[in-house]
């Protein structure tokens, strides 16, 4: 295996070939001039890094301030540029030490493979049931939303997908000088394309075209890939366990928001989501048209070289009769399965149309796909399966005729307005908004236990109201048309009470999705999933779910739906709302309370994991993330967001897609082992430890509330000391940053919260008031501090909340957000409050090194560490251009696109630069 030295001297290698491009590249559409303006202000950045000298400072102040269009503009662009060129390097490198481990023949390995996962399982020497039942208990649900602080648009990701792709090609040590130079002029024009296309979005996308940024994954690498993890498993347990056939369920899926989630969003109509459902089953149709296609290619057995099932015989013979029309039958009437596939391809084309030849549902295409299996098995040596046409057969189990299970999300707010206007018109109460808690459980269970409906015609209530009432009827509709499984769940945001839950069931039994039978039996087509957000919501979820699992109305609702409840954990608001070190505190006592609570009623729980992909709203490796879960709750499967501003990073290429969903699928199958198997295996926590987080967090919370909601001008300091304001006019998503257009810090979406943190350098969501809860603790006596590092050394979460830290201080920069002061008006808020976050920055330093026993901060992750050393020179000069540019179109009344189109420009190159942005 390459040495780690070596191999990341491959990765500088790869830098430094695009680098020089892009050099080449500004010089041919700037000139020399250009070529050293650029590196003059990169040479005095990197000087600054090193040594602050002031008149070097002062210096690189006047360069910026004294440029003018159009080499600003070109500058901004040319420290972009080179970030996204050095993110498609990393991934690259990323790529080419998954392939180092795979042709080392020492047998060593890569951490979260699924080949070390097995390994480990089977040290654990499970019986085979055990076995078979840690297998059958996993579950993993991701779910793409339209939170799209990734602000790179589609053509741009192609381009560096292409340039990824070339890079990977000179890797081959079998390259010709003629086929080395072809490369070398590929990718010259590939990052010169780069160059000439405008990286910024001149309109706001549509929900829709948010739809179609996020089905372009599942194009392009999550139907492959999928399917492929389940058969890497497959083939570890054959190996590895080689006296057993073992069964390798369709534990990994995926499922989306974008064109389901309503909350502050009127642009997600139901006529929205209706559209959005139709694209997806137009996507995964053409998938399974192109496998089938592919498959009647490779089918060419005749029936006078092998033996036909008789069932399959009967089959095509029935299906040519009631589905072909005359010349429509394949021409050779012994190739039995292409006549098969002939009658498959029809019926597929047929789907969603007026056609009697329409398959009704997915699980019809499964039943063909099976005969053609077990007839072709019959042929086939046993040892040697049939690997393409049971991927095919995985992939329709995977994704249906939907694609990806769609959940619709919407505020709790809605639904007690329009239940309000609905109980009004009957008459049972004239203002349901107004009641107690009691009161309102009390008639919310009177009237679900009353098989009538309430609704009267439609047009009777607010435009409101019937919006409300139009979802829960698509949903129905969408239950027929696409299946149960294209709307599964329903999310209710800001749940605060059990009242929330039971309006959405009320809305559903309306629609006829939750129906109660004259003989008292109940049909339920939809769990109803509370969203905690607040640290406040997070401490009363133990008390709402069980007030809920107490009901009779209730349970009847869950037994129909298999005894499971899921439940979303908000980490953005939570974060917002107490710091991020009491969120995660309060995140993990919540899932351990409402676990715990839960097992008594025999009610298993999904957590719903709302990370962003930012350290301020949870964000962070898939792996990590699960293994920092209480472990007792995993095995009832595990579901987690995965941020619009991730998706190009991990699904962009399908190495990487594999590499992530792997790294996932083998953290999970080892800690839901390690807890089945052996419950006490690296996963036992002592009250002492729950104890010392606990008065970390109180005092965390103390400094954190004092700072964000005790300090009057703090609102003033953020808004003028981050480009907030300009992020609005960065067309990055379809959703306003606030709530009804409030001006209040409540309704601030977490999103815009965490990005302008972020480009000013200051990150506070991701850290601040951590080292005041852990210094406090660690600073009562020495005993603290070893607890603390004990702590660190043994307990998942707590060593993955250390090493978030790390990252996020590392990515921190409080030299160059120092600049963002400048932008205050009234200088004395800007000392008094930059100040204090100076202070806690240090005294946070300084607590997570002393935890994790180390000289500086990431010398646990030496790549990670590099790669922020080796940016930090070129996000630098964007953040002083970035300054330089809003305080003058802040001093014009009315600046120019031109002006705003380059604070847009540095906007999107920090967030290049920084990676995990919002």
């Amino acid at each position: 295996m390459i040495e780690v030295n070596d191999a990341n001297t491959l990765l500088r290698n790869d830098v430094k070939k695009l680098g020089n491009i892009l050099g080449e590249i500004l010089v041919h559409h700037g000139g020399v001039d250009l070529l050293n303006k650029v590196e003059s202000i990169r040479e005095k950045t990197k000087s600054l890094r090193q040594h602050h000298d002031q008149e070097t400072y002062n210096a690189l102040k006047e360069e910026i301030a004294t440029l003018e269009p159009p080499t600003r503009q070109q500058v901004i662009r040319a420290f972009s540029i080179y970030f996204h060129l050095v993110n498609i390097a990393e991934q690259n490198h990323r790529i080419r030490r998954q392939r180092q481990y795979q042709l080392n023949e020492e047998g060593v390995s890569q951490p979260f493979s699924l080949e070390r996962a097995v390994s480990a399982v089977k040290e654990l020497q499970p019986e085979d049931a055990v076995m078979q039942k840690v297998l059958n208990d996993l579950s993993i649900e991701l779910i793409i939303t339209a939170h799209p602080t990734e602000a790179t648009k589609r053509t741009v990701l192609e381009t560096q997908k292409r340039i990824s792709t070339i890079l990977q090609e000179f890797d081959n040590q079998q390259l010709t000088k003629k086929e080395r130079r072809r490369l070398e002029d590929s990718l010259f024009n590939e990052v010169t394309a780069l160059w000439q296309t405008d990286e910024l979005r001149h309109r706001k996308p549509t929900v829709l075209d948010e739809v179609k940024n996020g089905l372009h994954y599942f194009n392009q690498t999550l139907f492959e890939v999928i399917p492929e993890v389940h058969q890497e498993l497959e083939v570890q347990l054959d190996e590895q366990f080689p006296n057993h056939k073992w069964s390798v369920p369709n534990f990994l899926h995926f499922g989306s928001w974008i064109g389901g989630d309503r909350d502050g969003n009127p642009n997600v109509t139901p006529e929205v989501t209706w559209e959005t459902l139709k694209l997806q089953r137009r996507l995964v149709l053409k998938k399974y048209k192109e496998s089938l296609v592919d498959l009647m290619k490779r089918f060419s057995q005749t029936t006078t070289r092998v033996q036909i099932s008789d069932e399959l015989l009967q089959s095509v013979e029935a299906d040519e009769a009631n589905y072909l029309e005359d010349g429509e039958e394949w021409p050779i009437e012994t190739e039995l399965y292409r006549r098969k596939f002939q009658v498959i391809l029809k019926r597929i084309r047929a789907v969603g149309k007026e056609d009697k030849a329409a398959y009704q549902n997915a699980e019809e295409l499964l039943a063909d796909l099976n005969l053609i299996k077990e007839s072709a098995e019959q042929h086939q040596p046993a040892n040697r399966t049939l690997k393409t046409l049971r991927k095919l057969i995985r992939q329709v189990q995977l994704f249906g005729f939907h694609l990806a299970t769609l959940d619709i999300r919407n505020h709790s707010g809605e639904h007690e307005a329009a239940i309000t206007e609905i109980l009004r018109a009957v008459q049972i109460t004239d203002d349901y908004a107004s009641l107690t808690e009691e009161e309102k459980l009390t008639i919310l269970q009177d009237v679900l236990r009353d098989p009538r409906p309430l609704l009267l015609l439609k047009e009777d209530y607010s435009k409101e109201t019937q919006e409300v009432i139009k979802v829960f009827d698509m949903i129905k509709q969408a239950h027929r048309e696409f299946g149960s499984r294209s709307i599964e769940v329903y999310l209710v945001s800001m749940t605060q009470s059990s009242s929330d839950l039971l309006e959405v069931l009320l809305l559903a039994k309306e629609a006829g999705i939750y129906r109660l039978h004259a003989d008292g039996t109940v049909d339920s087509g939809l769990h109803v999933a509370p969203l905690l957000e607040t640290v406040d919501d997070l401490v009363a979820g133990p008390r709402i779910m069980k007030t809920l699992f107490e009901m009779d109305v209730y349970r009847n609702h869950l037994s129909e739906r298999g005894n499971h409840q899921e439940i979303m954990l908000g980490y953005s608001d939570g974060s917002k709302d107490g710091g991020t070190l009491t969120a995660n505190w309060k995140l993990f006592k919540a899932q351990q309370e409402i676990h715990d609570m839960a097992k008594d009623y025999q009610v298993r729980l999904k957590f719903f994991h709302g990370r962003g992909g930012s350290l301020g709203r949870g964000g962070g490796p898939l792996n990590r993330s699960i293994l920092s879960q209480p472990a007792e709750t995993l095995g009832d499967g595990v579901k987690i967001t995965e941020q619009g501003e991730v998706l190009s990073s991990r699904y962009l290429l399908e190495d990487i897609a594999y590499r992530n969903l792997e790294q996932a699928a083998s953290a999970l199958l080892e800690a839901s082992a390690s807890s089945q198997i052996q419950t006490k295996k690296g996963h036992s926590r002592k009250e002492a430890w729950e104890e010392a987080m606990e008065e970390a967090s109180k005092h965390s919370l103390k400094k954190y509330q004092s700072l964000v909601f005790g300090d009057q001008d703090f609102l003033t300091y953020f808004k003028q000391a981050t480009p907030l304001n300009e992020l609005g006019a960065l067309n990055i998503g379809s959703r306003p940053m606030s709530r009804k257009g409030s001006q209040r810090f409540e309704d601030l979406r977490a999103i815009p919260w965490v990005f302008a943190w972020t480009q000013s350098r200051q990150m506070i969501p991701a850290w601040y008031a951590a080292g005041t809860g852990l210094s406090a603790f660690a600073n009562e006596s020495e005993e603290n501090l070893a607890l603390l590092r004990e702590m660190y050394n043994n307990w998942p979460f707590f060593h993955s909340t250390i090493n978030n830290l790390q990252m996020a201080l590392m990515k921190a920069d409080l030299k160059t957000a120092k600049e963002y002061m400048n932008l205050v008006e009234d200088q004395e808020i800007a000392d008094r409050i930059f100040g204090d976050i100076s202070e806690e920055y240090i005294r946070t330093k300084e607590i997570l090194l002393k935890i994790s026993e180390s000289e500086e901060l990431l010398d646990h992750s030496p790549n990670i560490q590099e790669s922020v050393h080796r940016r930090n020179p070129y996000v630098d000069p964007l953040n002083f251009l970035q300054v330089d540019l809003i305080s003058k179109m802040r001093a014009e009344e009315n600046p120019s696109d031109e002006l705003m189109t380059e604070v847009l420009l540095t906007i999107s190159g920090v967030a290049a630069g920084l990676v995990n942005t919002g």
